[in-house]
């Protein structure tokens, strides 16, 4: 039987039998991923030994492969690590060139490339926190992008989609292996990182953008104390800009004293939205960003009868997220990504790289505090998320997609606090995005809302 792989991303074409799903238990330790080839190397790796880090390691280089549109070793990453009490964070996002040579970064291809980020972190974690090295978690990807996989059907709709897509895109169920890749991870395996920022890699992928072998090799992460807000009991823990969790946190304080109800929570994300665009870049956040002052007259705009009219321009974006926790409560979030369906479209000749276009992230204004400069981070839509509880863990969660990310962080938290949802049922219920221009999308889930929201201003439609 041929399965209409169209089909399966029509709102409403599965018939629901009307129960929910369960939330998944487990006694000691647990790794959720977007992927079971991923989330089973994840649980591999703990029943061999190795911790929550070693996990999450293994996994996402699993998904470079089996999720190839989202994310790759010519990407970035961020992590939160919980360990012992102490909150970590870890920012794997790469610079624009150190010479611009007069050019200006564009949406996709060779000036839409930033060093990537992904592996300088994975090696960042293992070396701080894992048991393994950074070996063992590369080599069953290396071998899964030699052998291949069967094409997932989330993957194979968006594979046909993408507009930049080096390679032909497989059907829905179709096997296909990615040998250039497979080749570059087993130099990783081998050589660590310094088989990426230096050598024959390094010269390919300077070879096809504006990025120089100097700026590969001069990369390096950057731990990060994470942002913290507590809401109504519970601890949010982000990581601090380029990123733009700060926008998830501002929307929950704005809202932690307006009107319950949604539509003071979209409000509140408008405004927060709009105030991260407008301070988020490569350095701290403004000293007042969270001021109390700024907080109340942020609300003051807010009205019952009315929607705040407003032009966000918004990232856009694909991303992967995978989260694992061990027995010994330690805990990793992290997500990773190239940014646009297959980045920018550009791959490093004999390797399989395809290179992230996260210089489309600078903004085209030259005042922003985020333009484009030599040697700069750009604004990041990748955010993991962390919840404490009484300086306990509670767990690591995050969403996936561009801008909805923290709009989703915001709607989980609210369903976890406010509602009292189990993970499984916050992370099911349905959810609003705010768009670009100010208008609501509602997942099917949400369409009772739709009047309601309407006579109130608000321009409403149904995705």
């Amino acid at each position: 039987m041929q399965i209409d792989g169209e089909a399966l991303f029509v709102p409403g074409h599965a018939r629901a039998s009307g129960w929910r799903r369960m939330p998944a238990v487990a006694t000691g330790s647990m790794v959720a991923t977007s992927h079971p080839c991923a989330t089973r190397a994840g649980l591999l790796a703990l029943e061999r030994g190795g911790n929550a880090v070693d996990a999450a390691l293994a996994a996402a280089a699993i998904l470079t492969v089996a999720e190839p549109t989202d994310n790759g070793i010519g990407g970035d990453a961020f992590a939160l690590v919980w360990n012992e009490g102490v909150l970590y964070g870890l920012n794997g996002s790469g610079r624009s060139p150190g010479d611009l040579g007069g050019r200006t970064a564009t949406e996709d291809g060779p000036c839409s490339v930033t060093v990537p980020g992904a592996v300088r972190l994975w090696d960042d974690l293992a070396g701080r926190f894992g048991r393994f090295g950074l070996d063992q978690a590369i080599g069953p990807a290396a071998e899964l992008a030699a052998v291949g996989l069967a094409c997932s059907a989330r993957i194979a709709h968006k594979w046909s989609r993408a507009e930049l897509a080096p390679w032909a895109a497989p059907r829905l169920g179709e096997h296909y292996a990615l040998p250039e890749l497979a080749a570059t991870l087993r130099q990783i395996e081998t050589n660590g990182p310094v088989a990426l920022y230096e050598g024959e890699v390094a010269s390919a992928i300077a070879a096809v953008c504006w990025l120089s072998e100097d700026d590969l090799q001069a990369h390096r992460s950057e731990w990060v104390e994470p942002l913290r807000r507590a809401y109504r009991g519970i601890e949010v823990c982000e990581l601090p800009p380029n990123g733009q969790g700060a926008a998830a946190l501002l929307a929950l304080a704005l809202y932690d004293d307006l009107e319950p109800g949604e539509h003071s929570a979209i409000e509140a994300m408008k405004l927060a939205l709009a105030d991260t665009h407008a301070a988020v870049h490569d350095g701290p956040l403004p000293v007042d960003f969270f001021a109390d002052d700024r907080l109340a007259g942020r609300r003051s705009l807010v009205h019952a009868d009315s929607a705040i009219a407003s032009d966000l321009a918004l990232p856009r974006g694909g991303t992967t997220y995978l989260c694992a926790v061990d027995r010994d409560g330690m805990a990793v979030s992290l997500i990773q990504s190239v940014y646009g369906s297959f980045g920018s479209g550009v791959v490093a000749p004999g390797t399989g790289i395809v290179l992230q276009n996260r210089a489309a992230g600078f903004s085209h204004n030259p005042e922003h505090p985020n333009a484009l400069a030599p040697g700069q981070r750009p604004f990041h839509t990748i955010i993991p998320g962390m919840l404490l509880e009484d300086d306990e863990l509670l767990g690591p969660f995050g969403v996936m997609g561009g801008p909805m990310q923290p709009q989703g962080h915001f709607q989980v938290v609210r369903h976890l606090v406010d509602d009292g949802d189990d993970p499984q049922a916050a992370l099911d219920a349905p959810r609003w995005r705010v768009e670009d221009d100010g208008s609501v999308a509602l997942e099917p889930g949400l369409s009772d809302l739709a009047d309601d929201l309407r006579a109130r201003g608000h321009e409403v439609s149904i995705a």
